[in-house]
C-alpha cells in the first residue's frame, strides 16, 4: 500500500507533489480570519505574517497554504497570492470557488453546473489555466468541495436531485479538468474533496456517486469536524469515529490515491465538546498511522457570526485558545519526526 502511494498515477508530466515518506504527514495551514459586523471572511485572508505567527505558536512548519479563489471577486488566477506562498517554500492549495457570494445554503445564481458544462465560462477558465501554467511550480487545486453536503451550491439536491445531481456535478468537474489540462496546466494537482457524512443521508447522495474517476483526481480529501457552533448538539462524534466511517469508503472508491484531511476543526466554546480534547485525540490518531493512506491534515482556522448574539459566534482559531495551542504544540513536539516540513516534489511521467 505505501509503495503505491509513493507515485501519483494520474501524472501528466513535470514536477508534482508526492506523498511524504512513509510514516510521516504533511501539515497544512488554513487561515480564514474572523467574521465581524464589517467583515465577512473571504477564505483568503491569510498573509505571510499569519503563517509565521501560526508556525511559531505551534512549533511546526507547514507544507501548504490553503485558500479560496472566489469568482465573485475575480476570475483571474491568484498569481500574487500563489507567488508569496511559493516564496515561503510552501505549496499553494487553491480552492477554486465558482460562486456568486460566500453565503451558503442556496442555489447558485451565476455559475450553475449546466452553464459550466455548456462552456459559458470557458474563456475565463482557459485564461486561468494558462496563467496557472505560466506560474510553473506545483499547485494543489480542488473544485466542487463537499458535493455530498447541503451547503454549497453544486450539491446534488439543488442540481437535479437523485436523477441528475451527481451526474451534473461529475460532468462539470470533468469539463473544468479537461479544459485546464488542454491548456497545458500540468502543474495543477487535482484534489477531490468530500464531507465525511452525506447530507441528506440518501443512497443517491453518497459521496461515491460524485467521484469523477481515477484519471480526474490525484489526491482525495476529506472534511471531518466536531461541533462548529457554540450551541449545536450536532457533531459530537470523535474524529476517529468520523474518519473510521469515511476512510474505507474512500479506499473502495480509489484504493491507490493518497488522502488528506483537508479540513478538520471544532468550535472553541461548544457546550458539549471540549475542543482541546477533541483535537488531541484527533492528532494522536493521525500520528498513530491508523489510516495509512492519509498523508496530510489541515485545521480550519476561521470564525464567523451565526446570529446577532456575540456569544453564539463560531470560533475555531487555534491561536484564540491557549489550551488548544498547547495541544498542537505538544503533539507536534512529541511527533516531530513524523511531520514532513516541506513538500516532496517528484518528476512525473506522462499519462497516456
Amino acid at each position: 500500500m505505501l509503495g503505491l502511494l509513493v507515485a501519483i498515477t494520474t501524472a501528466r508530466g513535470g514536477l508534482a507533489i508526492a506523498p511524504p515518506p512513509p510514516g510521516t504527514l504533511y501539515h497544512g495551514f488554513y487561515w480564514g480570519g474572523v467574521g465581524t459586523d464589517t467583515h465577512d471572511p473571504s477564505e483568503h485572508d491569510v498573509t505571510p505574517i499569519d503563517v509565521a505567527r501560526y508556525e511559531q505558536a505551534v512549533g511546526a512548519k507547514t507544507a501548504w497554504v490553503y485558500f479560496s479563489d472566489n469568482w465573485f471577486e475575480s476570475r483571474k488566477f491568484p498569481s500574487a497570492m500563489c507567488g508569496w506562498i511559493r516564496k515561503l517554500d510552501k505549496i499553494p492549495y487553491v480552492r477554486l470557488m465558482l460562486r456568486s457570494d460566500v453565503d451558503q445554503r442556496h442555489a447558485e445564481k451565476t455559475f450553475t453546473l449546466q452553464r459550466i458544462v455548456a462552456g459559458d465560462f470557458d474563456v475565463d477558465l482557459r485564461t486561468w489555466a494558462r496563467d496557472a501554467r505560466a506560474f510553473g511550480s506545483p499547485i494543489l487545486i480542488e473544485w466542487g468541495t463537499e458535493p455530498n453536503g447541503s451547503w454549497f451550491a453544486w450539491n446534488g439536491t439543488w442540481n437535479g436531485g437523485a436523477v441528475e445531481g451527481p451526474k451534473r456535478y461529475i460532468a462539470a468537474y470533468k469539463h473544468i479538468v479537461d479544459l485546464m489540462r488542454a491548456e497545458g496546466a500540468d502543474n495543477l494537482q487535482w484534489v477531490w474533496h468530500v464531507n465525511w457524512y452525506d447530507e441528506p443521508e440518501r443512497k443517491w447522495n453518497a459521496f461515491e456517486n460524485y467521484f469523477p474517476g481515477q484519471d480526474y483526481c490525484d489526491w482525495l480529501a476529506l472534511s471531518a469536524y466536531g461541533p462548529i457552533t457554540p450551541r449545536t448538539n450536532e457533531g459530537g462524534e470523535s474524529f476517529r469515529v468520523e474518519v473510521d466511517e469515511a476512510y474505507p469508503r474512500l479506499m473502495t472508491v480509489a484504493p491507490n490515491k493518497p488522502i488528506i484531511i483537508a479540513e478538520f476543526g471544532c468550535d472553541l466554546h461548544n457546550r458539549h465538546v471540549d475542543a482541546a480534547r477533541w483535537a488531541k485525540s484527533a492528532l494522536e490518531d493521525l500520528f498513530s498511522n491508523r489510516w495509512p493512506a492519509i498523508v496530510g491534515f489541515c485545521w480550519w482556522n476561521e470564525g464567523w457570526q451565526n446570529d446577532d448574539i456575540k456569544k453564539h459566534d463560531t470560533d475555531m482559531i487555534i491561536l484564540h485558545d491557549r489550551g488548544l495551542t498547547k495541544i498542537f504544540r505538544d503533539e507536534f513536539a512529541t511527533h516531530a519526526d513524523q511531520i514532513q516540513k516541506a513538500a516532496v516534489q517528484n518528476q512525473m511521467t506522462k499519462h497516456e
